[in-house]
């Protein structure tokens, strides 16, 4: 029971990281009277476009991020990001406040290393042979050990950032210094994973609610240095595969508690099904159930963290995304082509209003949907391949 928005009596959520993501969860809590509060490290960031309120502050800043939290005192921080100053999540739990899904699931899913630990070592999930560096020397090391090709990662980073391919020993130096350039937090820290020879891979969206663990129907998905290109809904499954899918996403999610949607990346091999990596809170590769679902990746996160039932998950059409990125840094740019990719049969649209463009970042997404997913995949291309970003 709470009252309007702006009322003494409003139910307030904190979004701490404002992006495309967060965006789509302050509209869906708007449309269940939620007060919403929009937090990033730079000004006019696409959540905070829709938000009642918004705030710029480094939030790996634990004296910064707590000063505002004890300020605006949410009902709810929903941390929608990595780069947070978690160690002060966990304290501010502790005095009461209500982090999603948890502080500790924050903490955990922020660091590499932890959540691998976890999965691997603690709950003896299939993962990837892996081994950690914290130096040049340590990583030629690590990769020797593992042998290549590897992934090399920061063990603090998101969306693919900083994550490279070694093929080669002569690999090894540039792989360590793209990943400190890409580290969110810069902890010059890294992980090496054996390279997994994957027939696909898949995001499968978990959600923890009051009324128990659901799954959505699985997301198929191709990325490129790490960060999502396209992703299509349903991804084709044996029923094995699906079952041992669910295992590892409910091991994962009840090792982490609380209440959200959950992203879990895996890999399908002819080995089985392995571990990758966990988010807690809605997936890139997610924004297609926009176009598949009748209660998107957002209405589900929504709902959940706030304590409401979701009785059903329905998958209403097969469907596909397709994003439009940019490939320079730029404060004045431009997308055309709307007209155009909104010809497309069965075509949405989302363009994320990012205040300015850099190398790689996400500026929009084509969202289709068809008889088929082969179909909505091809659809969603052409309506993103007539996207452009123009600079001045």
């Amino acid at each position: 029971m709470y009252g309007a928005p702006l009322s003494k009596n409003a139910k307030k959520i904190m979004l701490l990281g404002s992006g495309e993501l967060g965006k789509e969860v302050v509209i869906e809590a708007q449309r269940l009277g939620i007060e919403t509060i929009a937090v990033d490290r730079y000004a006019h960031a696409p959540a905070m476009q829709v938000a009642h309120r918004s705030h710029v502050i480094n939030m790996l800043d634990g004296e910064q991020l707590r000063k505002l939290i004890e300020q605006e005192r949410p009902d709810l921080i929903v941390p929608e990001i990595e780069a947070i100053a978690t160690p002060v999540l966990v304290e501010l739990e502790q005095e009461g406040y209500r982090v999603i899904p948890t502080a500790t699931a924050s903490r955990l899913t922020m660091d590499r290393e932890g959540i691998r630990r976890l999965a691997s070592e603690t709950l003896k999930l299939r993962t990837a042979k892996y081994a950690f560096a914290d130096s040049l020397e340590e990583l030629r090391a690590g990769v020797a050990e593992i042998g290549t090709p590897c992934v090399i990662k920061p063990i603090m980073s998101s969306s693919g950032k900083g994550q490279s391919v070694c093929r080669m020993p002569d690999d090894v130096e540039q792989s360590w210094n793209y990943a400190m350039e890409g580290g969110r937090a810069k902890n010059a820290r890294v992980i090496i994973e054996e390279f997994i020879h994957f027939d696909s891979e898949i995001t499968l969206l978990t959600v923890r609610s009051v009324s128990g663990t659901t799954y959505c129907e699985p997301i198929g998905h191709i990325q490129k240095d790490g960060d999502y290109i396209e992703s299509w809904q349903p991804h084709a499954m044996s029923t094995q595969q699906i079952e041992e899918a669910q295992h590892i996403a409910k091991t994962i999610t009840d090792a982490l508690g609380g209440y959200g949607l959950y992203g879990v990346e895996l890999f399908l091999t002819k080995e089985g099904v392995y571990f990758s990596e966990v988010s807690p809170r809605p997936h890139d590769t997610g924004m297609v159930t926009m176009a598949t679902q009748d209660l998107s990746e957002f209405a589900l996160h929504a709902r959940a963290i706030l304590g409401l039932p979701i009785t059903g998950i329905r998958l209403l059409t097969p469907g596909a995304s397709y994003t439009l990125k940019a490939d320079q840094e730029q404060t004045n740019y431009t997308i055309s082509g709307l007209e155009e990719a909104l010809s497309v049969s069965n075509t949405q649209v989302r363009v994320f209003g990012k205040p300015e463009t850099k190398v790689g970042r996400r500026m929009a997404v084509a969202l289709s949907s068809a008889d088929t997913v082969e179909e909505a995949r091809k659809l969603a291309k052409q309506a993103a391949s007539a996207l452009k970003v123009n600079y001045e």
